[in-house]
């Protein structure tokens, strides 16, 4: 299984996000070990988190792995949002047109 990994940096942050394709419905994401609502339980930041993954069709086909460090919880789901975004650019070129 093949793994992508992507660095994002935002003011303090800095987030290591790791892409594996997923097997099943519904594609997990962990950050710290963490599920998503339980790391950001405000819905607005939590969103900015999956904004790449639902501006690209087939994005979220992946499970996400994050390791997050440095920031405050705004700074850290933008830096989140730019690793995913790089990411997915690592896999098809053609989505960063709609990532920008």
């Amino acid at each position: 299984m093949e793994i992508i990994n992507a660095v994002g940096r935002r003011k303090a942050a800095v987030a290591r996000v790791y892409l594996t394709k997923s097997s099943g419905d519904t594609p997990t994401v962990l950050i710290n070990n963490r599920q998503l609502a339980e790391y950001f339980p405000i819905k607005d930041i939590a969103q900015k988190v999956l904004d790449p993954m639902m501006t690209v069709e087939g994005g979220a086909g992946y499970n996400v792995k994050i390791s997050v460090d440095g920031g405050g919880l705004k700074g850290q789901a933008e830096a989140i949002r730019m690793a995913i975004s790089r990411a997915l650019c690592k896999i098809n070129v053609d989505f960063r047109g709609p990532l920008k």
